[in-house]
């Protein structure tokens, strides 16, 4: 396959986004590269296409190195190669939300200042909004696709540096205002290298199944890694439960990135859904991440798909994956996320900057080459974030005698109750444990005589009876006093972002009834 492109410079190799797709595309340009909705697009299609964004951009559309624009739509097969072409000739890609609202979007728009958008032409609103400061638009579809047609497959590849951000990622605001992550070339090939040998789904051989959104960090990681080695990514583009496992059921997965949510619903399904599943499906991992995986769903899922298979990570868009427990410690260490991920280093720090004891509380701090650049015009927020080299996005955890890791809650989520730390994520062990319990958040609320008093939201599983009784003796079996909730909501579902990532800040604006 001839390279068109016109190269600037020699010597050193930067590792870039969009080079594993390229080099696949020379080595096996035939093999499908995406499936999505019933359409393929192998390699050799896929880096064509590329090149002609690529030179579109350059040539038509006068962008250059450090400018930025701005991509919003749902999963998509173009999702992928918009920000692999675009950040080869230097453009960083704003991946946001769909689901935006005005008001959200102007202010990531001020933010980030892109100089075109593209866009999914059903978002009629953000297309408005988008247009009403005068960002020139494309959309996708018919347009976009007309766009490639005229375009050269030729264009000037810049030095685009490896510690160059090719994306900015926009926090999900559970906490506030989102912010706007910028992460590097060489924090994502890296990670994706690294990826493969820990999870061991992402080979040639492989066909890996795309569930998340793809504007997300881990939705946008899991699904690139899929095309970084000569796999297959398939973009599916349904959520719900019964899709999900008719599809692994066909037997041509091998990996599948799922959260919290989707194994809820796959738990929620009536037995006959999964007559013969196990013998069906081909997986040979299943990866859990975005938010905490209850202890009982570790379980219920080794029990329907078998062992050996389920990874839990954790991590977060400005530190990348930052530890994981493998399947054969999921049982004996409950509750723990497992060890440092592949070439990262994880620390547990006391207020004053020293190393926890086991079983001691701390803020979680990690360094690896997977961490992000800062956040994009916000240098207080990045210094308070990226510490000597070392990331925290306080959360606060604990490690036991072995390493194994525990993850508490965030540290605006620790409740302080008569000048007491209480930690949610221990209280939420107890309450989560009983068996009319589907889900739970505990969050502190305002209180007049104790600072902050705690409080339990409780989604019950099925038609299952539970009174507040009923957890409150549960919970003075098993907590010490203070640690008891002081009220109980019932609830009908937790408010939660579209990765399932918990909004605790909504549960604590709620009216308490």
């Amino acid at each position: 396959m001839a390279d068109t492109r016109a190269h600037i410079g020699d010597g050193f190799t930067h590792l870039t986004l969009s080079r594993g797709i390229r080099c696949s595309a020379r080595r096996v340009p035939e093999k499908v590269a995406i499936e999505f909705d019933g359409h393929t697009v192998n390699y050799g299609q896929l880096a064509h296409r590329m090149d002609k964004l690529a030179s579109a951009a350059q040539y038509e559309w006068g962008l250059l190195p450090g400018d930025v624009v701005a991509l919003i739509a749902p999963n998509c097969a173009e999702y992928l190669e918009i920000v692999c072409a675009l950040s080869d000739v230097g453009v960083t890609v704003a991946t946001l939300n769909p689901y935006l609202t005005p008001t959200e979007l102007f202010a990531i728009l001020a933010d980030c200042k892109p100089k075109r958008a593209i866009i999914a032409r059903q978002l009629k609103t953000l297309i408005a909004g988008v247009k009403e400061p005068g960002i020139p638009v494309t959309l996708l579809g018919k347009e976009y696709e007309a766009k490639l047609e005229q375009a050269t497959a030729s264009f000037v590849v810049p030095d685009v540096a490896e510690w160059s951000s090719f994306s900015i990622s926009y926090t999900s605001g559970t906490t506030g205002r989102p912010k706007g992550v910028q992460l590097p070339h060489r924090s994502r090939a890296l990670m994706f290298m690294a990826m493969d040998v820990e999870y061991g789904c992402f080979g040639m051989e492989d066909r890996f199944l795309a569930l998340a959104p793809l504007y997300h960090g881990a939705g946008f990681a899991f699904a690139a890694a899929a095309i970084s080695f000569g796999g297959t990514c398939i973009l599916f583009d349904s959520s719900r439960a019964e899709d999900i496992v008719s599809r692994l059921a066909e037997g041509d997965i091998t990996g599948v990135f799922m959260v919290p949510t989707h194994f809820s619903r796959l738990f929620e399904l009536a037995d006959d859904h999964f007559g013969g599943f196990a013998q069906k499906h081909r997986l040979k991992t299943i990866i859990s991440n975005a938010a905490a995986l209850p202890q009982v769903f570790k379980e219920k899922t080794v029990a329907l798909f078998g062992d050996g298979l389920l990874h839990e990570t954790y991590g977060s868009t400005e530190g990348g994956i930052v530890t994981n427990i493998r399947p054969n410690s999921l049982i004996k260490k409950p509750g723990s996320v497992g060890t440092a991920f592949v070439h990262m280093e994880v620390e547990v720090r006391n207020a004053a900057g020293g190393l926890c004891k086991p079983g001691e509380i701390g803020e979680l701090f990690c360094r690896g080459p997977y961490t992000f650049n800062g956040y994009l015009n916000k240098p207080q927020e990045t210094a308070e974030t990226i510490q000597d080299g070392w990331v925290t996005v306080q959360d606060l955890a604990s490690v036991d005698e072995d390493g194994f890791i525990t993850i508490c809650g965030r540290k605006k989520d620790m409740i302080v109750s008569g000048g007491i730390n209480i930690y949610p994520a221990e209280v939420e062990a107890v309450i989560s444990a009983i068996s009319a319990v589907e889900e739970v958040a505990v969050v502190g609320l305002p209180d007049d005589e104790w600072g902050e008093r705690v409080h339990a939201f409780i989604v019950r599983g099925g038609d299952q009876a539970l009174s507040e009784k009923d957890v409150l003796s549960t919970c003075r079996d098993k907590l010490s006093r203070f640690k008891v909730p002081r009220g109980i909501s019932f609830i009908e579902q937790l408010p939660k972002n579209a990765t399932g990532k918990l909004l605790k800040r909504e549960l604590r604006e709620m009216e308490v009834k």
